[in-house]
């Protein structure tokens, strides 16, 4: 790859500029500096892409393919994937600055939901209905929407478009993708594989840019049917008033503030390494981030020292080197807000355990880095504990018992995700089913499959992603009724 490169949109299965000739630039957060250029799109190009996406649905050989076929290309996309996984990855590296480690995992993981998929796609089965009126047949159609937006964010831009790609594709829809402005690389990167695995023109189009740009052209087009957006919930709100205004589907996965609960009989260090997973990696730059540990206060000070020590232990540096554990954070508004909040910690009382600011290191200077940073002493109610973060920054909170975490766990407008640490089976199943979350991990924290549903609780979202609960969103039902009896019965009556 040179050192400037140029990625271009596809709408209508044809690669295409912006329509006023602007190009947005994406900086590599590890060297500060611009790596590559993707359009800048108004409205008139996203118009074009809904336009695209909704012929494709209505006339193109999209919607008389049969739903094997759909499968087929599913699952070619999904070798293609893996072949190309590694050289995805790089991309997303250079785009927003997570490691490589992290990212190519991500990007050989990414065929399974497509083979997933591609293998539900011939399985969408309706039913005959048992009948009370015995001159009359029913049964039910499983249909696809129509055309679907989805919008994905930048912190892991190629995972979190296929939880939305793979099924609405299965199910028949069409799609126009508006990715982040700030990592729209390795999307854009993803429609040569479309083009080379063979899709029918129009059924996968994307427009790029900035969302209060194009976001309400996409979202609120008659054409469009449905919505799918990953991000912050005051942007997912706004969405959901403008696909109001046409009754469209939404799927809405949003923030969070979840709690990592750990407990007296936990396994000690298994414990303290998931607290690390669940703020650290990604660099915090995650939904899922176990932003608020809470600790039982028996072992509230081994805990908290000896997440310090591992935490301190933690080697920044370029995302492209295996030995790096804490990349750069994606954007500089980003790193801007994390430091904000940082200080906001300490105006209101909570103490700095470690980090609270930027790394020392020239080799850093660069990047957008930020340190890993814990703070102690923090209650519930502080700002630090309620309002999402997004980067490495760690709240730790005392608890008594089982009662007071709960109460502090579900004390939150968000239910994304939590975690739970405890040796005591009872302890874990009813801690799964008190605290209001959508995953609840029990001894393991971040994980994630295809197989597994995945959305939130309260303002964390509407809807689900990934298993089999995903593959409805993004159809609908239809009721058909045949008349078996030879006359038409009395027309002022309901039937």
């Amino acid at each position: 790859m040179s050192e400037q490169t140029r990625f271009q949109n596809v709408v209508n299965g044809t690669k295409c500029d912006s329509t006023t000739g602007r190009w947005l630039a994406s900086t590599n957060p590890f060297t500060g500096k611009t790596w590559a250029e993707v359009p800048h799109c108004g409205v008139e190009d996203a118009n074009a892409a809904v336009e695209a996406a909704h012929r494709a649905f209505i006339r193109g050989p999209w919607s008389t393919m049969s739903a094997t076929g759909r499968g087929k290309l599913l699952r070619r996309l999904g070798d293609l994937i893996a072949r190309d996984a590694e050289k995805l990855a790089a991309i997303e590296t250079r785009d927003n600055g997570k490691l490589f480690a992290e990212m190519s995992g991500q990007c050989r993981y990414i065929p399974e939901w497509f083979y997933y998929f591609g293998g539900l796609a011939d399985k969408i089965e309706g039913g005959v209905l048992p009948m009370d009126k015995p001159d009359l047949f029913s049964y039910t159609k499983r249909e696809p929407l129509g055309v679907v937006v989805a919008i994905t964010p930048w912190n892991s831009p190629l995972l979190l478009l296929t939880w939305k790609l793979a099924p609405a594709l299965a199910a028949g829809n069409t799609i126009v993708i508006k990715p982040s402005e700030y990592t729209s690389c390795s999307t854009l990167a993803l429609m040569e594989l479309v083009n080379e695995a063979g899709f029918p023109e129009g059924v996968i189009n994307t427009v790029t840019g900035f969302g209060h740009e194009i976001g309400p052209a996409l979202t609120e087009h008659p054409m469009v049917a449905k919505i799918a957006f990953t991000g912050g919930d005051a942007t997912g709100a706004a969405i959901y008033a403008g696909a109001a205004k046409g009754l469209k589907h939404v799927t809405l996965e949003l923030g969070g503030k979840s709690p990592n609960i750990i407990f007296a009989d936990a396994n000690i260090d298994d414990a303290v390494k998931g607290a690390i997973s669940g703020i650290f990696a990604a660099s915090g730059q995650t939904c899922i981030a176990g932003s608020r540990l809470l600790v039982q206060r028996s072992v509230y000070d081994e805990i908290s020292a000896k997440v310090v020590n591992f935490a301190r232990a933690a080697r920044l540096g370029d995302p492209m080197d295996a030995n790096t554990q804490v990349g750069p954070v994606t954007t500089l508004p980003q790193r801007d807000k994390i430091l904000n909040y940082m200080a906001i910690a300490r105006e209101e009382g909570a103490r700095c355990l470690l980090g609270g600011g930027t790394p020392q290191d020239p080799a850093l200077e660069a990047g957008w880095f930020v340190q890993p940073t814990i703070f102690g002493d923090v209650s519930n109610d502080m700002r630090i504990a309620r309002e999402e973060v997004f980067g490495p920054i760690l709240s730790i909170i005392p608890f008594e018992d089982e009662e007071h975490a709960i109460e502090i766990a579900n004390d939150t407008i968000y239910g994304l995700a939590s975690g739970v640490w405890t040796s005591n089976i009872r302890r874990a199943f009813t801690m799964a089913d008190r605290i209001r979350a959508g995953t609840v991990w029990v001894n393991t924290y971040r994980a994630v499959s295809f197989m597994a549903p995945f959305g939130g609780y309260k303002m964390s979202g509407i809807g689900r992603e990934s298993g089999q609960y995903a593959i409805d969103e993004y159809l609908q039902t239809k009721c058909v009724w045949i008349n078996l009896a030879e006359g038409v019965a009395n027309p002022f009556v309901l039937r």
